[in-house]
């Protein structure tokens, strides 16, 4: 998995991993191989699990959940299976910045098939349901999907190219690029992004190169899943990996989206965008860094649009300090519109972005006419214990354009700009506890502290602070 920003350096050395070995007492060397993550949000999707450790653990040592992985039916034939039960209880005060208190708790379970012919030829398919009880507000789309294919694709060796074989993946995937700042498969999300097309892709010893054209798949509650032909994504994505940890990303990104969509007085679409952009993360002796920024051009609605957004981050781990601390300081900045009437847009727009991890975990905020000053704290008080702590310094980058949300869209907007652009100051505190190998408990108590645009711009039912609390389990097999 590529690195993602705010990345933490976990604790490693002899301890208690998970609760469980706390228990027992069963103190391990260093932490245990997992094709999975310790933490209650799998970032990266199934098929990208790394369970080849497995076939150097002997039978008889394997856990349950390996059993499953890369089962041997004869020298070419290899097939995995496994899954996850996942649910989110909240409990949300002035939910959306409404007066509304909005308590309710949605689930899924996703299970997949992997098979692979050898290193010729793979079939990969996952089924998904996700569902919602008890939600005060509309469910928001990626909440209900009841019953559909998550992905289903099939992987073809073309040969070789330097040393490192390039495949062709022609079906329906998650997609997932660089920090996810732009092309994330939505962790977070009750059912993730999926999207159908194909994918040209080698990954090699320090350089990966992918091009892949796609049309969306936008969640259907009641109904099977299918591309949304107005929704081309598409680009080309290269990585260059000096040496461990470290990575250079150099992108282009299409979208296309022909749909008709305008809110507080903004047409969000149609639109047309090119987005070129390059990234270098990294570690070095406990000096952590992030870089990021994508200039972007085309149309949107019957306009030009000229649009960017930049990224500027530096870290330090103290891994010989008790708790082995990560501390995160950076400036996140997308372009806003500075007036409205003019032929020429210059709001970002954010693709496929997990805003979530990045800019709140109220989801309040999105990548779209906003400066936030961050920082973050991450704390192991054991191995088995993660504890992250967020604050967020919102201002508007334009004061005539609009608030947007995670998911993009504008929700409040004063357009002559006498509200000014004090959005407010948001923190989050999320503890994730790693019960067993394959499952995990977290707890995240979020609050957002409206500022004068959020005040000014309060209608009927509307607030300008609110609050929230999740409780996640996850169990996986």
């Amino acid at each position: 998995m590529p690195r993602p920003g705010i990345f933490p350096i976990p604790a490693n050395g002899p301890g208690y991993y998970s609760a469980i070995d706390c228990l027992i007492g069963d103190c391990r060397q260093t932490a245990p191989k997992s094709g999975y993550a310790p933490f209650a949000i799998n970032a990266w999707p199934f098929f990208d699990a790394d369970w080849r450790y497995v076939e150097s653990v002997p039978a008889q040592e394997r856990t349950v959940v390996e059993r499953l992985k890369r089962l041997r039916f004869s020298d070419c034939f290899l097939l995995s299976t496994g899954g996850e039960f996942w649910t989110r209880y909240a409990h949300e005060h002035n939910s959306r910045l409404t007066d509304t208190t909005n308590e309710f708790t949605i689930g899924h379970i996703r299970q997949y098939l992997d098979f692979a012919y050898g290193d010729s030829l793979r079939v990969y398919g996952e089924y998904v349901w996700a569902d919602s009880w008890g939600e005060d507000l509309p469910s928001v789309p990626p909440d209900v999907d009841r019953g559909d294919i998550l992905d289903l694709f099939v992987d073809v060796n073309l040969g070789e190219l330097a040393g490192k074989p390039v495949y062709v993946r022609g079906g329906r995937q998650e997609l997932l690029f660089g920090s996810q700042r732009l092309v994330t498969p939505l962790p977070w999300a009750n059912k993730r992004h999926s999207f159908d097309g194909f994918r040209v892709f080698r990954q090699g010893t320090k350089v990966d190169f992918d091009a892949f054209w796609t049309k969306y798949v936008p969640p259907r509650a009641t109904e099977f899943d299918s591309a949304d032909d107005n929704q081309t994504f598409a680009g080309l994505w290269g990585t260059h990996r000096p040496k461990k940890g470290e990575f250079r990303d150099l992108y282009y990104l299409f979208f296309d989206n022909k749909n008709e969509s305008t809110s507080l007085g903004i047409n969000r679409s149609p639109f047309q965008t090119h987005t070129v952009g390059s990234r270098w993360a990294g570690s070095n002796e406990g000096l952590l860094w992030d870089f990021e920024g994508a200039f972007q051009f085309g149309q949107q609605n019957q306009g030009d649009l000229t649009a960017a957004m930049a990224t500027l981050g530096l870290g330090k781990n103290f891994g010989n300090c008790v708790a082995s601390p990560t501390f995160w300081i950076y400036y996140d900045y997308a372009s806003g519109d500075d007036d409205p009437a003019s032929s020429t847009s210059h709001t970002f727009q954010q693709q496929f972005p997990f805003g979530h991890y990045y800019l709140g975990w109220m989801d309040l905020v999105g990548r779209q006419n906003i400066h936030d000053l961050n920082a973050h704290l991450y704390l192991y008080p054991s191995n088995w214990i993660t504890t992250w702590v967020q604050y967020h310094r919102f201002y508007l980058a334009e004061e005539r354009d609009a608030l947007y949300n995670a998911g993009g869209v504008p929700y409040r907007r004063d357009v002559t700009g006498s509200s000014g652009n004090d959005v407010g100051d948001e923190i989050d505190l999320v503890i994730n506890f790693h019960l067993t190998k394959y499952s995990d408990l977290l707890v995240s108590y979020n609050k957002l502290f409206g500022g004068r645009f959020l005040e000014s711009t309060a209608g009927a039912n509307q607030s300008a602070d609110a609050e929230s609390l999740y409780l996640i389990f996850q169990q996986r097999w």
